[in-house]
This record gives C-alpha cells, sequence and structure tokens, in this order.
C-alpha cells in the first residue's frame, strides 16, 4: 500500500503535443513531390540525391510504391515515374473538394454569354491547378484538362494572383528569377510588371493579350476566401477581339466575387 501511494504521488510528465513523422513516409512522400514536379522518367541515383536519402533506401521506397501502383519503373532505361494509380488519388480528391460544385454554374454562364472557356484555377503550392472548366462556343479548344498545373506566375493569372497578395508574399514571389508573367522568362520587365499590378488592383482583372499564346486573349480575376486570402482565380481564354477585353474583364471580375461571396469572402473587404 505504501508503495502503491508513493507513487500515486508523483507527478505525471505532461505529454508532448509533438508527434514525430514517420521517416519511411515523409521520404515516400519527397520522393513523389519530386518526379510530380520535374515530370520526367528519372534513374534512381538522382532521385536519392535530390531527396537526400540512401541508395538501398530509395529502392526500398520505390519498389512499395510500384506495388501500389503510384509509381512505374522503365525497365530498359532503369528509370523511374509517377504511377497511373494517382490519377485515382487525383480524381477522388478533385470529386470530394466542394470549390467545383460551387463554381461550375458560374463559368457555364460566362463561356455561354461570351462564348469563351472559362476556368477556375486553384492555388497548389507555387503552381495553380485546373480543377473546373467550362468550353465557349469558338470553333478553337484549348488544351486545359481537368488536374493540368501551370505556374503560378504565368501570364494573366500570374499578374491577377500576385497583384492581390500581401506586399511580403508579392515581394518573396518576385525574388524568384522564375517568372512568367509575359510568357518568356527573359522577357520580364519588372517596371511595366508594377504597372500592370497597381491597373489590375483598380479594375479587378488582369490581362494578357497573346503574350503567353500566341493569338489567345486572356483575362483573369482572383478569388478569395474566409479571411481575404487568395484562393484562385476566374480565367477567360479566347481569340475574341481586345475591343472585348475590358467588358470580359469585368464580366469575369464579377463572376470572381460572386464566387468569392459563395465561399465565405467579405466583398466589403475586397
Amino acid at each position: 500500500m505504501r508503495k502503491k501511494a508513493e507513487g500515486a504521488n508523483k507527478k505525471e510528465k505532461p505529454k508532448s503535443a509533438y508527434k514525430p513523422l514517420v521517416p519511411a513516409v515523409e521520404q515516400a512522400s519527397h520522393i513523389l513531390l519530386w518526379l510530380a514536379e520535374h515530370q520526367r522518367k528519372t534513374k534512381l541515383t538522382q532521385i536519392c540525391k535530390q531527396v537526400g536519402i540512401h541508395k538501398s533506401k530509395g529502392h526500398s521506397i520505390l519498389h512499395t510504391l510500384m506495388q501500389f501502383g503510384f509509381v512505374e519503373k522503365d525497365s530498359l532505361g532503369k528509370t523511374y515515374s509517377l504511377g497511373p494509380n494517382l490519377i485515382f488519388l487525383a480524381r477522388s480528391f478533385l470529386d470530394n473538394l466542394s470549390y467545383p460544385e460551387i463554381v461550375v454554374p458560374f463559368l457555364e454562364n460566362l463561356a455561354r454569354e461570351t462564348s469563351a472557356t472559362a476556368v477556375f484555377g486553384f492555388i497548389s503550392g507555387d503552381h495553380v491547378l485546373v480543377i473546373a472548366k467550362r468550353e465557349g462556343n469558338q470553333n478553337i479548344g484549348f488544351t486545359l484538362p481537368i488536374g493540368h498545373r501551370v505556374p503560378i506566375t504565368l501570364g494573366a493569372h500570374g499578374k491577377a494572383i500576385v497583384a492581390f497578395m500581401p506586399e511580403k508574399e508579392r515581394k518573396k514571389i518576385l525574388s524568384s528569377k522564375q517568372l512568367y508573367f509575359f510568357g518568356d522568362t527573359l522577357r520580364i520587365d519588372k517596371k511595366r510588371l508594377q504597372e500592370e499590378f497597381v491597373k489590375c488592383r483598380e479594375l479587378g482583372f488582369a490581362r494578357d493579350l497573346g503574350e503567353v499564346t500566341p493569338g489567345v486573349n486572356v483575362v483573369s480575376a482572383p478569388v478569395f476566401r474566409v479571411g481575404e486570402k487568395i484562393i484562385g482565380c476566374i480565367n477567360l481564354f479566347g481569340t475574341f477581339h481586345q475591343e472585348l477585353i475590358d467588358p470580359f474583364g469585368q464580366k469575369v471580375t464579377e463572376i470572381a466575387r460572386l464566387v468569392s461571396s459563395k465561399i465565405g469572402a467579405d466583398l466589403k473587404q475586397l
């Protein structure tokens, strides 16, 4: 009884809220993200070097991922790339995401009224992911499948997103050497870009007049969620005349604001 009482008087150490990562899962995640980022078949040695793991560990992880179809191996070239079962995971994620359900009716109206292609892009890291799209009545289609990723700074949507970012985030983005606002990274013009940011904040939308894709004009407006955080953008692609840029830009801005309101953003603050 005495020992029991002594034990009861001892203070229990508080449990730590920190939960350590599982090394193998963390390493597997790094491998998948690296393969996705570089989008090419890569040899084991290079993968392990980039991820920072031993060759034997990398081989074991890749072999395990292959069993589930998340990675596939080219036996001839002895290279690895992402596997087809990731499509199933991506589709499941998109199907359960509420944003497409909210935005699709707006995209349908926009595409019908303008005869152009309306797209909702969702920000994912330093890329924008296409998660909803509706074609207009134009004879020219655009290769923008659901799940397609493009750099966050590309063309009109890059200007629209970055223009409305907090200054600290905007400076961080602009410090990168890989800026695609005007298509080719060598064509970047910081002075012109700042002027377009100011105009974008005044009008609510940004534009690209065939600079990224010759012959294709684009207008884009940012979409916000609760807390006025940018989560994506509404884009309109088409071969429409430049005289329609402003009226179409106003339509896209209105749609972006309506979508923002639907997902909880305070329009008075925008």
